[in-house]
Order: C-alpha cells, then sequence, then structure tokens
C-alpha cells in the first residue's frame, strides 16, 4: 500500500476532531466531514465547537498550515477514519445506522486500495458489517485491495491531545494487511505501543474496557447506598479499605455517563444476555443510582416551609468539560424539574452558556452562575465535581441542606 498522504476523517466530535487535529499536525492533509454546518464553519475558522484542552491551538496551527479543513462532503482520499455515534436503541442493541451512512457516503469516492478504519465503539461484527455495506455497493471491490480495521479510541475527556499521543492502541484488521496499514497511519502520531490483532477482538477489547470499570464503579455506588442505610462515612470507608495493598475501590457518584461506559457494556450484554449477568446488573446499578439521588432531594424538600429552592451544581458527566452525552446530572435536573414542579431548581453548569434543550421545556428551572444559585437555595445538590465547585466557601453551604454525590465536601 502506498504512503497515506491525505486522510478524511469522518464526524467531527470529541474524538473525529482531536484525531483529525493530530494528524494534520503531523504532516498529514485532512479533511474533517461533519453534517453540522456550525461545526464545519467553526473548524474551518480554526475554532473548536467543544470544550477540550489544547484541542484549540492543533487545529488553529493545521488550519493555518493549510493540512486541515472541513467539509460538508466525503472527498476521495488514501484513508478513513470513521468516527461517528453508536448509541443503542431502545433495546439496548447497537445503533449502527451512522456506521452505515459513514460507509454509503465513503463508497462512491473508492478506486480500491483505500484503507477504512473503524474508530466509533461497536460491538462485535461492526467492522465487518461497515465492510460489507461498502462492498454491496460497490460489487467492483473486493478485501483483497480495500483494507478495513478497527481502532477504538482510549481516551479520556480532557486528556484527549496528551492520550492520543501517549496511550497504547489496539488495532484489529478483517486481515492481517488491513491491521499493518492502520498500524503504519496511526505511528504517524501514537508514541504508545500498537497492539496488532483481528478487529473483533478489538471490538471487544474496548467494550471489556468500559465494562470493568462500569461493574467497579456499581460496586462503589452498591456501597454508596448501603452506607447511607447504614449511617456509615462511604468516602471515608473507601478510603480505609484502598489502604489495602490489593484494594481499589472507585468513587461513588450519581451515576455513570460519557459516550463509553454508560453505553458500551450494553454491547455486550445484546450480544451474550445469557453469559453476561454480571455486566448486566452492573448497569442496572449505575443507571438506577440516578433514583436514589432524586430520593434525597425529595427526602430534603419535604423539609422545606413553602416553595423550596434546589441548586443543581454540575450537568456534564464528569469534571471540568462540556460534554452532557448520557449525562445522569441531566437526567436527574429532568426528572427533579418534572417530578417536583412545586420546587424551583437553579441549575449551575460553567461550561455552558444555555438550558440544554432536554431541560429548556421546564418552567421551574433555569440557568444561573453558580454563586447566585448557593446564595438562594435551601438545598444544594451538588452532582459534578468541577475545579470550580471546589472553591466555593464551605460559609456559604451554613443552613442549607447539602448532598453531595461526590464526596467534594465530605
Amino acid at each position: 500500500m502506498a504512503d497515506i498522504k491525505t486522510v478524511a476523517v469522518i464526524g467531527l466530535g470529541y474524538i473525529g476532531l482531536p484525531t483529525a487535529a493530530i494528524l494534520a499536525t503531523n504532516g498529514v492533509n485532512v479533511v474533517g466531514v461533519d453534517v453540522n454546518p456550525r461545526t464545519v464553519d467553526a473548524v474551518n475558522r480554526g475554532e473548536v465547537p467543544f470544550v477540550e484542552p489544547d484541542l484549540g491551538g492543533h487545529v488553529s496551527q493545521a488550519v493555518t498550515a493549510g493540512t486541515l479543513k472541513a467539509s460538508a462532503e466525503t472527498p476521495a482520499a488514501d484513508a478513513y477514519i470513521v468516527a461517528v455515534p453508536t448509541p443503542f436503541n431502545e433495546d439496548k442493541t447497537a445503533d449502527l445506522s451512522y456506521i452505515e451512512a459513514a460507509g454509503e457516503k465513503i463508497a462512491p469516492q473508492l478506486t480500491g486500495d483505500e484503507l477504512i478504519i473503524l474508530e466509533s465503539t461497536s460491538p462485535p461484527g461492526a467492522t465487518q458489517h461497515l465492510a460489507d455495506h461498502i462492498l454491496a455497493a460497490r460489487p467492483d471491490l473486493t478485501l483483497d485491495n480495500l483494507r478495513v480495521a478497527h481502532c477504538p479510541e482510549r481516551v479520556l475527556p480532557g486528556r484527549v491531545m496528551v492520550e492520543l499521543v501517549t496511550n497504547d492502541r489496539i488495532v484489529g484488521g478483517i486481515t492481517p494487511e488491513a491491521a499493518e496499514a492502520a498500524r503504519d497511519l496511526y505511528e504517524k502520531f501514537c508514541e504508545g505501543e500498537i497492539l496488532l490483532t483481528d478487529a473483533k477482538t478489538a471490538e471487544m477489547a474496548k467494550l471489556v474496557e468500559n465494562s470493568f470499570r462500569d461493574v467497579n464503579i456499581a460496586f462503589a455506588n452498591e456501597l454508596s447506598v448501603i452506607c447511607d442505610k447504614l449511617g456509615i462515612n462511604v468516602w471515608e470507608l473507601i478510603e480505609l479499605a484502598n489502604h489495602h495493598p490489593r484494594v481499589n475501590i472507585l468513587q461513588p457518584g450519581p451515576g455513570v455517563g460519557g459516550h463509553c461506559i454508560a453505553v458500551d457494556p450494553w454491547f455486550i450484554v445484546s450480544s451474550a444476555p445469557e453469559e453476561s449477568k454480571l455486566i448486566h446488573q452492573a448497569r442496572l446499578t449505575n443507571d438506577n443510582k440516578p433514583s436514589w439521588v432524586i430520593e434525597q432531594v425529595e427526602k430534603a424538600v419535604a423539609t422545606v416551609d413553602g416553595t423550596a429552592k434546589v441548586a443543581v451544581l454540575g450537568l456534564a458527566f464528569k469534571a471540568n468539560i462540556d460534554d452532557l452525552r448520557e449525562s445522569p446530572s441531566i437526567g436527574i435536573a429532568q426528572r427533579l424539574g418534572a417530578e417536583f414542579g412545586e420546587a424551583q431548581f437553579l441549575i449551575a453548569e460553567p461550561h455552558i452558556e444555555e438550558m440544554p434543550k432536554q431541560l429548556s421545556g421546564l418552567a421551574n428551572a433555569q440557568l444561573v452562575a453558580t454563586d447566585a444559585a448557593i446564595a438562594e437555595a435551601d438545598i444544594v445538590l451538588l452532582l459534578v465535581d468541577h475545579t470550580q465547585f471546589k472553591s466555593i466557601d464551605r460559609g456559604a453551604l451554613e443552613g442549607k441542606t447539602v448532598i453531595d454525590t461526590r464526596g467534594m465536601w465530605r
């Protein structure tokens, strides 16, 4: 396969745009493709349409150098990286329609000998499904003259530009030649070890990594509920238990969110429902934690004379980012506003500028500054441990009912 000079990255979201930018700042000509015209326009101005440290510098540098541009149309390229959403359906099976749509746009551009990489986190068999979808549209091509591989992202929001470079990568090819070609492309920027395998194993590896974390978070969340019932400080308990040399309990929270941990385990469960009982139960435990949080708010509201005012601190799925995908905080705020119409909810999320559409219909909820929310509130509900919240004067919390789901004020 000839050296790759041009890459089209399909999907300019939280993974696609950083991948496009890191390739472009390493000398590859990249066209980022997205269906959102605002994203395309922002990238072409050298701007980033979401919060991710250090990404703005890479995008601005690459656009100025002419190695990165964005388009609504899929171009001809030597390689394609597909980084589109893979949500789940109502029955928790994977929705592959975004992957299929990307394949349909790629297929007309192919001449043979291209490399196609699926980065989207997917259930086992999705990479083969993408290949089959493309070949059905292009019966003149075969896997002898196309190279199709899976390379799941393994980065942490807030550290994406660091971990793209330093983390090890798993590359699984439908054929060994595809895996080798994908490895050669990622070597342009990845300093970590690149591990080769087959596509289905690579798909499963990403799901297993996130399911491992989901199971361990479920243990911590279950502990927090047990400790509340028994009158034990769960944060102190975990800190003490973690002094054991072989114990490392994670921290509980209001649930699990994000595009990976809250979604990926369901792909394993749907693929092998009878054999994945522990993984399934962990998902149920974490998905049920928001209901427990709402119960705590209900108890607090019942103690307030008149109209209760509740400060809801944080909507993102983790600290110091603006990513709201699958965030349990969004679901909690939505349910609180709908179920407690007699209360007022003062929502503080320092990383966004307008109320999310999921909450915009709540007449008893408004987006306000953090200090204003706390000053007016009878009840302070902490859902996200943003750095800004850590600097809140404890004196401002005096006389208020505090529900701290992150242990920040323990």
